[in-house]
């Protein structure tokens, strides 16, 4: 049986003596989805708007998400949440106190963006917490904690 020319041979050309003819270019590679979370990230909600980089940490009691919003007001930004999800949205509004033939670099994002991250665990919506300092926005999620048990008295 012929031995399959490694990545190094196939990429660099080297001659081998082989009676493999083809690779299998049909066949569909093996993927991972374990990290989906962090490899693909979901499309902005509104048509047009560009995707905002986030931070998402977590530790045993809350996950932490952190963005940074420099030029946005805290009014102007729009966070949903749900128990699994959260939604951010906001519009950077361009300070028109220059011409476009003026500028010798423009590299800055003016307007709409959103982003939208699924969370890793089920979150208590109603003790979340946002904050904006110095155009980084942190929202605070508390973890549902599953584990917790309660004693119930049946009353007679």
């Amino acid at each position: 049986m012929a031995k399959k020319p490694s990545f190094f041979d196939r990429l660099t050309g080297a001659s081998f003596e082989s009676d493999f003819d083809s690779f299998d270019d049909d066949a569909p590679l093996p993927r991972d989805t374990s990290d989906d979370l962090h490899t693909i990230p979901p499309e902005p909600e509104e048509p047009g708007a560009a995707q905002l980089t986030v931070d998402v940490l977590q530790d045993d009691s809350e996950i932490i998400i952190r963005s940074l919003v420099a030029g946005v007001r805290p009014e102007d930004l729009d966070i949903a949440i749900t128990r699994d999800m959260v939604t951010i949205q906001g519009k950077r509004v361009d300070q028109k106190d220059a011409e476009d033939d003026e500028y010798v670099y423009r590299e800055l994002y003016w307007g709409a963006f959103a982003r939208t991250i699924v969370l890793p665990a089920e979150v208590d919506v109603d003790n979340a917490e946002a904050s904006e300092k110095h155009g980084l926005l942190t929202i605070k999620l508390p973890k549902i904690n599953k584990d917790r048990q309660t004693k119930l008295k049946v009353k007679g």
